[in-house]
């Protein structure tokens, strides 16, 4: 193409753009053409909109945010209430970056809605958003639901007719009215696709980097997830020096979080021990209870740690991403209750960036084995077990990243609950298949 054409007010240039010597004039129309192929090259961020409402099921919206938003996508998550902050399930507080009013008139290249309920009859229920999705497929563009959603809200809207899709296991005969109805883990049929469940997000979540932007961006994003290999199969833990652990009345947890924690390693945990009935208490170590997390997810805790630190905890359980893990580690409060629970053989953990950054620089490693993220794992003084995705060493339990915080969480519940429970909730979650 010629130059020309990309800048019409430049006259047509007839050298070879390699020739070493340029007119200081010349040098400046050379620099301004390689900008603009540069820019040709790198097409606009993918748009897309993740809803999200009271009750929705905050690991599948976290997940699949955070997982877009590594890829490069631009995600505008919308609450339908008449306000930004969601409870979703769980008790788990996320504030969205506006109202889905404020959506209508936006073109997205792809609409993904999480499920849980009531969150998805909420999602079926917003005639903004029901207008925003129908217009969406009617224009051929991609729009995608788990769990609940693809009965709940695609099929009542009419928008999977003569379509495969798939959804949570009890919404199947539901989804059989208004689809072709398969147990696939997920599905993709044209412009649609749809997932089981929680357990499934990950896989989701890679799906649709997959769909918006090729395999070879969907690989990139999903190498440093650490996914599991075998989807479905139960999980495996390695452990040494093998202690029960015990708690009189819950147990009582401590999550911290923090500006730059992991979003969805932070919402994995804090929902899976929830869902096992721990008592799980979300600490913020910043003056506010409003955190942005490391893909900008924003989370609201449940109190500051000065107020959580006044209490005792079986177990405190640090989520990664590397500016949390830095916070953690400069939290003296922190490190201290951290100390005593080490001193007082009650467990503690962390996953990720946190066992490298905060664990072993006060000490938290000593005389154990442990493992964290694969870029980190060079700072840890005893490296013997550091390619277990999940380490539990007597009252301590480490893992690796995004893709092992499923198997570390119900590691934790299979230590304080027992494997019968722990393997029953990976089900639930279709995590593990039947």
């Amino acid at each position: 193409m010629a130059i020309s054409h990309l800048v019409p007010h430049l006259p047509l240039l007839r050298f070879p753009l390699t020739a070493t010597k340029l007119t200081p004039q010349l040098h400046s129309y050379r620099h301004r053409f390689f900008s603009i192929r540069a820019s040709m090259a790198s097409p606009p961020a993918r748009k897309v909109l993740v809803p999200v409402a009271n009750g929705t099921e905050p690991l599948e919206a976290v997940i699949t945010i955070d997982v877009l938003r590594r890829a490069g996508a631009d995600v505008t998550v919308a609450s339908v209430e008449n306000h930004i902050r969601v409870d979703a399930a769980h008790q788990i507080k996320i504030v969205a970056d506006s109202l889905i009013s404020d959506c209508a008139d936006t073109v997205f290249d792809l609409i993904a809605l999480p499920g849980g309920m009531p969150g998805a009859t909420s999602l079926r229920d917003c005639a903004v958003l029901e207008n925003i999705v129908k217009k969406q497929a009617a224009d051929g563009r991609l729009y995608a639901a788990i769990c609940a959603s693809p009965a709940v809200v695609l099929g009542s809207w009419g928008l999977l007719k003569g379509l495969k899709a798939t959804c949570y296991p009890s919404f199947m005969e539901q989804l059989e009215s208004t689809a072709t109805a398969v147990e696939s883990r997920v599905q993709i049929d044209g412009q649609v696709v749809t997932s089981r469940g929680p357990g499934t997000t990950l896989e989701f979540a890679v799906a649709l980097v997959d769909q918006l932007y090729g395999k070879e961006k969907a690989d990139e994003v999903s190498g440093p997830l650490l996914l599991r290999s075998n989807h479905g199969h139960e999980y495996t833990i390695a452990e040494q020096n093998q202690v029960k652990w015990t708690f009189d009345d819950g147990p009582r947890i401590l999550v911290p979080i923090a500006s730059g924690t992991e979003e969805m390693e932070a919402v994995m945990i804090i929902d899976i021990l929830r869902r096992a009935k721990g008592k799980v208490v979300v600490a913020s170590v910043e003056d506010t209870l409003e955190i942005l997390a490391s893909r900008k997810v924003k989370l609201e805790a449940d109190l500051l740690l000065d107020e959580a630190a006044e209490q005792s905890y079986d177990l405190i359980v640090l989520p990664g991403g590397l500016g949390g893990a830095e916070a953690f580690a400069k939290s003296e409060k922190l490190v201290n209750l951290l100390k005593k629970q080490r001193e007082s053989n009650k467990p503690y953990g962390a996953i990720c960036a946190s066992p490298a950054l905060v664990l072993e620089p006060h000490g938290l490693l000593k005389d154990k084995k442990a493992t964290a993220f694969p870029a980190l794992c060079d700072k840890l003084s005893d490296k013997s077990e550091i390619d277990n995705r999940v380490m539990v060493d007597g009252n301590l339990i480490t893992s690796r990243g995004p893709g092992t915080t499923m198997e570390f969480s119900l590691a934790i519940v299979e230590k304080l609950f027992g494997r019968d429970t722990a393997v029953q909730l990976g089900k639930t979650m279709v995590f593990i298949q039947d």
